[in-house]
């Protein structure tokens, strides 16, 4: 980036180290960005691989939702390479930038309701806070450690010394305004005042032409580093290990599982990035990673051995105690199991439905009292009002008499949809 430095300065305490993160903080460059340069910046600016920043922002997005709101942030607060000030400065009239007032805005009306989704504790409850307190305690650390590195000299430094504006445009050399203004120089005559005809050409004092600066030299290309061995070397030892993994598992089949499996691959692919962003290369792992993170989440919240049953729809309205199955179950599909229409009788009634992917609808009757479990490995679930939404939530139990309050038809539920979307109600 124009005008880094490498300068070192001493930082002392915690207050220093956030003092000077402000007065130095990344700038959003023009190459290298894919969005808006958040992740290219903070990259370049500590010394880091962007493709670490950026698959550590899409893990926060996942695993609580800070991601999307840290990126928001630094689009308001971090200036672009070419800017006087941030887009949140320059809405407030500190200096300029190059997003405009309008955009800023609408940044801020987009970062105000990513907040409350992030905070609001609907997926991992915590997480949002967890992930916020993880950044701060990594940006931290990596100011203390690499704050000297590629420090960006301020746009108005680098206009003063160069003469050029932050547009390109030259600025005007002392002096040259006193000439073009006809202001006359010691030692001539008043400026329209002397006659060229009337004295000898070499008695003329005539100003001297203003100097143009030179505009600066471009930075050499930076040396082209060598090819890079610790993507193939880190593809060898996963797939080596996703290999002998997935041997164990089929010949173990108890508690050693895909997920397991899965979860080394990505701990290999994971160490392979980081070596890779301080040496250089690794950055195809992340279309690797990237897919069997998502594969892994998606094993470990649905439990997929504990759900039988074949693929499709299933749709049962029993009309008596007896016609009621003990178990409802899909792999895959939707169920709908409508108890309406039951005959009132003394006779207990005790069903499960359970599905691995799909929807769940358990309509029961207005005036039954019904004692209820609901769990949801991934997905929302509203059982008699009570609503829920995330991964890996708690089961929801409880009873609701109906508003006859108790003394009707006793139902006993437990709902399971491993990835999906549970409804229980009266109808």
């Amino acid at each position: 980036m124009s005008g880094a430095t490498n300068a070192s300065k001493h930082i002392e305490g915690f207050e220093d180290t956030v003092k000077d993160f402000w007065e130095s903080r990344p700038r959003r460059p023009h190459q290298g960005r894919k969005l808006a340069g958040v992740a290219a910046g903070i990259g370049y600016r500590y010394g880091v691989d962007p493709v670490v920043i950026r698959v550590a922002l899409v893990a926060m997005t996942i695993f609580g939702g800070v991601g999307i709101s840290v990126y928001l942030l630094g689009w308001l607060l971090l200036p672009g390479e070419d800017d006087e000030v941030s887009a949140f400065e320059h809405l407030i009239g500190r200096g300029q930038s190059s997003v405009s007032k309008a955009f800023a805005v609408v940044l801020c009306l987009v970062l105000l309701p990513s907040f409350g989704w992030t905070f609001a504790g609907n997926w991992f409850d915590g997480g949002g806070f967890i992930g916020a307190a993880l950044l701060i305690t990594a940006l931290y650390l990596l100011h203390r450690s690499r704050g000297h590195l590629n420090r960006p000299a301020s746009v108005g430094r680098m206009t003063a010394a160069t003469g050029y504006d932050i547009h390109g445009g030259q600025t005007t050399p002392h002096g040259y305004a006193a000439a073009a203004a006809g202001t006359a120089q010691p030692g001539t005559a008043e400026a329209g005042s002397w006659d060229a005809l009337g004295a000898a050409p070499l008695g003329w004092d005539l100003p001297a032409p203003p100097s143009v600066p030179e505009p600066p030299a471009p930075a050499p290309p930076e040396p082209r580093r060598p090819r890079s061995k610790v993507g193939l070397a880190t593809f060898g030892v996963a797939l080596a290990v996703g290999s002998v993994g997935a041997a164990i598992a089929a010949n173990d089949g108890g508690w050693f599982t895909a997920a397991h499996v899965l979860g080394l691959v990505l701990g290999v692919l994971g160490t392979g990035l980081v070596v890779g962003s301080f040496l250089g290369g690794g950055r195809g792992l992340v279309w690797l990673a990237a897919p069997l993170a998502a594969a892994a989440l998606f094993l470990t919240a649905v439990p997929f051995d504990n759900f039988r049953g074949g693929v499709g729809n299933l749709e049962d309205r029993p009309t008596t105690a007896a016609e009621v199955e003990p178990v409802y179950e899909r792999t895959a599909g939707q169920i709908e199991l409508d108890l309406r229409q039951l005959a009132e009788s003394e006779e207990p009634v005790r069903t499960t439905v359970r599905v691995g992917t799909g929807d769940v609808t358990v309509l029961v009757p207005r005036t039954a009292d019904v004692s209820y479990t609901c769990d949801v490995g991934m997905g929302n679930y509203d059982c008699f009002g009570r609503n829920r939404s995330g991964i890996g939530t708690e089961p929801l139990r409880g009873f609701d008499p109906g508003p006859d309050g108790p003394g009707g038809q006793r139902i006993t539920l437990n709902v399971e949809a491993g990835a999906g979307n549970l409804e229980v109600s009266r109808g």
